[in-house]
Order: structure tokens, then C-alpha cells, then sequence
């Protein structure tokens, strides 16, 4: 009888609503029907079986880098295009660490200022068997 991964929760001192938000439409997955503007916590529901984002309200400010966060990888789109959609969605690029081969990543800031990277994703390896010195993971 091990324990279950109920939820990622993440403190903010906004709107936790705004920001569930950005995650929801970010990630393609709702929002709980029973949370609305100005709740202090708010969940985006991911798929049976995955934990929840869980957004919560806190009085104390974000004061160092995340020891945790989210790398993204996109499935139908490049990640020069996940990173534009994640930008649009608001979004800051903090660094841009991809390589001239094509591997790397990109480092975001949710509204919020919670770290998350953008991997390369299948569409950036479409080309890869034309190139195959640049076919490794990231």
C-alpha cells in the first residue's frame, strides 16, 4: 500500500485562478468545474492516473530559483512554436539554450515567475534522419 501522487501544487501570490489559467490553456486540460475567479486554490485536472496542478494562494513572495519544474515536450509543434504559444499565453523566455545541432532547451517563467522548459519536441526531429548527428533526446 504505497501512497498516491494526489497533486503538484504550486504557491502564488496572485490570482491562483489566473494563473491555473495560463497552465489549463497552456497544457490543453480544464480546469475544475467547482473552481472559479477569486477561489484560493484552484486545480487544472489532468488525465486519470496523473497528479492535478493545484494552485494555491500564499502571502509569502517567490524568493528563489524552483528546485523543481516542468520540462515540455511538444508533440505537434516545433519548439520554436511552443515557445511563441507559452509567450502569447504570458510567458517570459528567461534563456535560450538551444544548440546548433538542435538539441537543448529553452527556459520560461510562468506569470508567476516559476521556472519550466521547452525540449525539442518530434516535430524538431522530423529532420533528424537527414542529420542524424543531431537524432540525441533533448
Amino acid at each position: 500500500m504505497n501512497p498516491t501522487l494526489r497533486h503538484i501544487t504550486f504557491d502564488c501570490t496572485g490570482e491562483p485562478y489566473e494563473l491555473a489559467r495560463f497552465w489549463s490553456e497552456f497544457l490543453g486540460h480544464p480546469l475544475s468545474e467547482t473552481d472559479k475567479p477569486g477561489d484560493d486554490e484552484v486545480l487544472v485536472e489532468l488525465p486519470a492516473g496523473t497528479p492535478g496542478l493545484l494552485f494555491v494562494r500564499v502571502e509569502e513572495p517567490k524568493t528563489a530559483k524552483n528546485r523543481i519544474h516542468f520540462d515540455i515536450a511538444p508533440t505537434g509543434r516545433t519548439r520554436a512554436e511552443e515557445v511563441d504559444r507559452a509567450v502569447s499565453l504570458g510567458a517570459r523566455i528567461e534563456a535560450d539554450r538551444t544548440l546548433p545541432n538542435g538539441r537543448g532547451w529553452v527556459v520560461l517563467t510562468d506569470p508567476e515567475g516559476n521556472e519550466f522548459c521547452i525540449e525539442r519536441g518530434v516535430m524538431d526531429k522530423v529532420d533528424d534522419q537527414h542529420h542524424p548527428e543531431s537524432a540525441d533526446a533533448f
